[in-house]
């Protein structure tokens, strides 16, 4: 997909960063009794914890609208999202809106201004398309409804117990409030008839940008792409990795990211435009190396790079790679807030998603390209034959070649590297 900056672009572009946001919004106008996330009074369906009949699920969400709030950037993501609602539409007589969103941030300060207003049962916003940052706000302050994951049928596909990433995000447990539904990593792509070698390591990327000057660079800061390059870069400079795994709180910041400054400081002078300026997102960093400015470029989403290539945006020439050790990957998820109006509408909604069928549509080239989550051990054959790409794209990466990801660093991480980034070159 144009994906990973554009499906990942659902975090915030606004210099009040989310986390702030609803922590103090949440402490300052809400009630301090958590509310019982378990409550479906406005549905047919039982109070209890436990997985409720699915049956039930499915006839309290016939005929419901679903107001899924989702990053709107993506023709191909937007696309994908109006095939699950004409899905939906046909099996549970379900109507999918998708109300397209720059920034995730404004549906979860929806959901707070909500709570705080005493709205607990007619929620605007039935679904959200949500990254890890936003999820720990939402969860910490009982904005999310849940536990819910474990109710949905196809989520044992997931075989969440062996693949632990499908029930953690950036470091958090997710405990059921967020269901997952396709994969990312952080994947490399060049022009292999520019680049003979590309860089392996991150240091191998600093001396190859010495070599070709002008012919590399991230997104701006505080895009998620560009966000994303700044903690490969972090884990990669760090001595003790494991302290990216714990709140940054917990440590000392500026020794952390000393090293990051560093880094940047001497790749800075041979990017594309000097470090002048940066791309604003995955996108424009994609168009400017289907224009040749620049000859090696990442993006998010493994798949983008054989996508644009067939769709023309990409020259033939573009391989891709993960450099060696790997690179940082993650499970995106979607949550329904703890008010939704049509929570079984929007369970049904995110069983489908996880169904094998919308699964293997996701993942085609020509519609969208974002890897199944899906366990393929416990698929029947003819699922796993749909799941198993057939192209001979030979700028897609093998699915073996993601093999070695790297975890994300605890949310606070992000914050703290894209606050130092912003003061150390955001004037410039």
């Amino acid at each position: 997909m144009s994906y990973p900056s554009q499906h990942f672009s659902r975090r915030k572009l606004s210099p009040l960063r989310l986390l702030g946001l609803v922590s103090a919004l949440a402490l300052a106008t809400l009630s301090n009794t958590a509310l019982s996330n378990t409550d479906l009074s406005n549905t047919t369906l039982a109070t209890s914890n436990e997985p409720q009949d699915w049956t039930a699920i499915e006839n309290a969400a016939q005929g419901q609208a679903v107001y899924w709030n989702a990053w709107g950037g993506d023709s191909n993501v937007n696309a994908y999202i109006g095939w699950v609602g004409a899905q939906l539409k046909s099996a549970y007589d379900i109507n999918l809106v998708h109300v397209k969103l720059d920034d995730t941030a404004a549906a979860v300060s929806r959901v707070v201004a909500e709570k705080a207003a005493g709205n607990d049962e007619q929620g605007a916003i039935d679904l959200i398309w949500i990254n890890g940052e936003n999820f720990a706000a939402m969860k910490k302050n009982d904005l999310l409804f849940g536990p819910m994951a474990e109710r949905l049928p196809n989520f044992s596909l997931t075989s969440p117990d062996t693949h632990t990433e499908m029930t953690t995000d950036f470091t958090v447990a997710t405990e059921g409030y967020e269901s997952p539904w396709g994969k990312a990593q952080l994947t490399f792509y060049y022009d292999a008839d520019r680049v003979d070698s590309p860089p392996r390591s991150m240091a191998e990327l600093l001396d190859w940008a010495k070599q070709h000057p002008g012919r590399f660079t991230y997104p701006l800061v505080p895009d998620f792409l560009g966000s994303t390059f700044l903690k490969q870069a972090l884990i990669a400079l760090t001595d003790d990795p494991d302290v990216l795994a714990r709140p940054a709180s917990e440590a000392d910041v500026d020794a952390v990211l000393a090293p990051l400054w560093d880094y940047l400081d001497q790749l800075h002078p041979y990017l594309w435009r000097k470090g002048r300026h940066f791309p604003a997102s995955g996108p424009k960093l994609k168009s400017l190396m289907g224009d040749g400015e620049v000859w090696l470029a990442y993006t998010f989403n493994p798949a983008e790079p054989a996508a644009a290539v067939s769709s023309y945006q990409l020259p033939p020439s573009t391989r891709s790679y993960v450099l060696d050790g790997g690179t940082i990957g993650n499970v995106h998820f979607v949550a329904i807030p703890f008010n939704a109006s049509h929570k079984a509408g929007a369970m049904v909604t995110a069983n489908f998603l996880l169904s094998p069928e919308a699964q293997a549509y996701k993942q085609r080239l020509d519609v969208w390209g974002d890897p199944t989550v899906l366990d393929l051990a416990v698929l029947s054959e003819p699922q796993k034959q749909a799941l198993t790409p057939t192209d001979d794209q030979p700028a897609r990466l093998p699915t073996q070649a993601l093999s070695q990801t790297l975890p994300e660093p605890h949310p606070s991480w992000m914050e703290a590297a894209e606050a130092g980034w912003l003061k150390h070159y955001g004037q410039r």
